[in-house]
């Protein structure tokens, strides 16, 4: 959530439709198999979808 700017309810109802997730996981809640894969899921596509900064190196 750090990198992408999402308050934990907005992450929650993107990655698996539960705006309480991050919410529950965070008070030791546990989540079925095939959430966890939504959730993975939805985590690595916005991490390929936002563009990386060019580094100082590049940029000098």
């Amino acid at each position: 959530m750090t990198e992408t700017g999402l308050s934990a309810y907005r992450f929650g109802i993107l990655a698996a439709k539960n705006g309480r997730l991050v919410e529950r996981l965070r008070n030791g809640g546990r989540i079925w198999p095939e959430t966890e894969l939504e959730i993975r899921a939805f985590m690595m596509s916005r991490r390929r979808d936002k563009p990386t900064a060019p580094s100082q190196e590049q940029a000098a």
